[in-house]
């Protein structure tokens, strides 16, 4: 085969037509580029509007809570411990029982305590006996004697005295010798002294001896009378009574068995009022004081308790640092049994008219500040400074940065740009929910009821 060579013209006409097919495919190759860019772009736009979930900003009441868990513990309760070791002699009651104030529950044996009083019994009569015997005879034969020595000397003396008298006025009228006048005088002398000395020993035993031989009658029958007093209050021990009105919680010995040292015999516990003590954080503690409500949420029973603070320790707990707390609450049915665990709810602070939204609203920098995002009339998410209030549950109340009746995102908002374009799903969802619950218009609810029907 024989090549030709390509003529000038031929050349240039093919490297012409040969440029043209790149320019066709550069301008091909750009259409597409565009095209691409278009979509992207259409993407992208349809994108900004991110979907999230929002709420109304409500104005209604919130209630600062503080909760713990605790324990419940009866109003009253008494472990009776017997004073006096001995077995038991009978039992009155049952675990179960309710028992009245100074009703007997359980008597111990005692025949050496009933011997022992009636021992000191009858030397307290003996002793009571030697007083009255003491205080009515001997002490006043005695005092009566010592009186009749006084009166007779007395009688003496005057008797002296007198003929003294007449004696020296005679010998003034000399119808009397010397001598008669001086034997007067001389037992008139005599008359004095012994006047004197009875009523001396009147006086002492009146003074002295008598109180003493009173006194130690008086201490001979009080001894004695301790002493039984003691043998009745030993004897009275074996006798067990209830403290307080209640319910017999505890029994665990049996008639004829002893109670080891220190043990309670029984336990009787009021149950018509209950204490739930729960030990809480200082910082929630300045938030309480006494009568503030509470409630007490009781594992299987759906209806909380009512109940009121009736304890804020005004100490510290040293081994947890914590501040305990009581809450009382009345249980006519004695379905709070102690020494269950309850949760307790304590309103601390209310607030009538709060600007309320989600918890889940609030957002939290990393410096501490507290953020929401607002959604506009614009449909677009702007960031907003708030100030948050008291928090329950999962609603929260804001003092500033929101108004009642604006909205804001609730899920959706961690990395939501502000000014972002948003679409609203929750509350258009909701609005369904509710216009599907209302009934038409012109029918009230029971027309309603009756189309349901």
């Amino acid at each position: 085969m024989i090549i030709q060579p390509r003529s000038p013209v031929a050349a240039v006409a093919e490297d012409s037509l040969q440029r043209r097919g790149a320019l066709l495919a550069s301008l091909v190759f750009l259409s597409s580029l565009i095209a691409l860019f278009t979509a992207c772009s259409k993407e992208k736009a349809e994108e900004t509007a991110v979907p999230v979930k929002a709420a109304t900003v409500e104005k209604t009441a919130i209630q600062r809570i503080v909760a713990a868990d605790a324990v419940l513990f009866p109003l009253q309760q008494s472990a009776l411990v017997p004073k006096v070791s001995a077995p038991v002699k009978a039992f009155y009651v049952n675990r179960g029982a309710k028992v009245h104030k100074g009703q007997l529950l359980a008597v111990l044996e005692n025949k050496d305590l009933a011997a022992a009083q009636e021992e000191n019994k009858g030397a307290y009569e003996q002793a009571e006996a030697a007083y009255v015997t003491g205080t009515t005879s001997s002490v006043p034969e005695e005092l009566q004697k010592a009186k009749g020595d006084a009166q007779a000397a007395k009688e003496q003396l005057d008797a002296a005295q007198k003929l003294y008298d007449s004696r020296l006025d005679l010998f003034k009228q000399g119808a009397l010798p010397r001598k008669d006048l001086d034997q007067a005088a001389v037992a008139l002398a005599q008359a004095k002294p012994q006047y004197e000395l009875a009523q001396r020993h009147l006086d002492s035993l009146n003074a002295v001896v008598h109180q003493q031989e009173l006194k130690g009658l008086q201490g001979q029958l009080s001894s004695a009378k301790g002493k039984y007093q003691g043998a009745a209050a030993q004897l009275s021990y074996s006798e067990i009574r209830s403290p307080l009105n209640g319910v017999v919680t505890d029994r665990p010995l049996y008639p004829g068995e002893m109670a080891p040292a220190g043990a309670a015999l029984m336990t009787v516990m009021d149950l018509s009022r209950v204490t739930a003590r729960a030990h809480i954080p200082q910082s929630d503690a300045v938030l309480l004081k006494l009568g503030d409500a509470a409630t007490i949420a009781i594992p299987g029973q759906e209806e909380p308790v009512e109940g009121k603070v009736t304890l804020v320790s005004p100490a510290l707990d040293p081994n947890s640092t914590t501040v305990e707390v009581w809450v009382e609450a009345k249980n006519p049915k004695q379905t709070l049994r102690p020494g269950s665990s309850v949760r307790l709810s304590m309103i601390s602070q209310s607030v009538p008219d709060a600007l309320v939204i989600p918890a889940a609203s609030l957002l939290t920098g990393s410096d501490g500040a507290t953020t929401v995002m607002l959604i506009g009339d614009d449909q677009h998410a702007h960031q907003q400074a708030v100030k948050v209030g008291i928090r329950q549950d999962d609603k929260l109340q804001i003092i500033e940065g929101v108004k009642e009746g604006q909205h804001v995102v609730t899920e959706g908002a961690y990395g939501l740009p502000d000014n972002a374009k948003v679409s609203v799903e929750a509350p258009a969802e909701a609005g369904k929910d509710k216009d599907a619950e209302k009934p038409a218009a012109g029918k009230n609810s029971k027309d309603s009821k009756d189309e349901k029907q």
